[in-house]
């Protein structure tokens, strides 16, 4: 069965966010064995987390557009995570191999190998480690040189008939200006009465560490080798 391939320069996180939840349902169904959607944002949106901790609200929101800013909640959990123009966005949708006992490591170390692959394209080694302070924190953040430039996450369904479904995500820092989408993250935190703060030193991008910035398109091209 072929994997579905689709690329998104420019697109809604609404939008989006509803074509994984199609292809993540055909996968169930198993119509889909593989899926992969690269996408970037159109405006700039903070996607808030579901849960009692990050609740929505006209205020928030009101606060978020004096910035130049959309909110968008999700269904699922997690923290705060700023959506920009220069965030390339990666969602890899799989059936679980059932010849191997599923495992959180396991799979989140070949969701971290590919995207270490992208990197390699630009000779750029990345270590995957959690990074104190950084936005939406966690173990298999991919680091440059001990700054956060891709976090990652996964989300297991179950499969009609048996079986995993895994969906991978990362956000790559590609060329975005971080000052700018921390600002919206702490003020959100800060909304919220929460004393974490996310500090913008802990952070690069990609082309940070490039000899010139290349098109979205070539960044695409890149990751589908990467995951092929």
């Amino acid at each position: 069965m072929k994997p579905r391939l689709l690329l998104y320069p420019k697109i809604s996180v609404a939008n989006v966010f509803a074509k994984e939840t199609e292809l993540l349902t055909q996968l169930q169904q198993g119509a889909l064995n593989e899926a992969l959607v690269l996408w970037q944002p159109d405006v700039p949106t903070l996607v808030l987390p579901s849960g009692k901790k990050w609740q929505s609200s006209s205020a928030l929101e009101n606060l978020l557009i004096e910035q130049g800013w959309q909110l968008f909640s999700r269904k699922t959990g997690g923290a705060p995570v700023p959506q920009v123009p220069g965030v390339i966005n990666v969602s890899h949708m799989y059936v679980w191999d059932e010849k191997a006992p599923y495992s959180i490591p396991k799979a989140y170390q070949r969701f971290c190998e590919k995207l270490s692959a992208f990197f390699k394209r630009y000779d750029i080694n990345v270590d995957i480690h959690a990074t104190p302070n950084s936005y939406c924190d966690g173990d298999y953040n991919l680091n440059i040189e001990g700054k956060k430039v891709v976090g990652t996450a996964q989300r297991v369904v179950l499969k009609q008939g048996g079986g995993k479904v895994i969906l991978a995500q990362a956000c790559i820092l590609i060329d975005a200006e971080i000052e700018a989408i921390i600002s919206p993250v702490n003020l959100c935190y800060a909304h919220h009465l929460q004393e974490e703060r996310v500090s913008a030193q802990v952070h690069t991008c990609l082309v940070e560490h490039l000899s010139h910035v290349a098109s979205v398109e070539s960044y695409f091209q890149n990751l589908i080798k990467a995951f092929s």
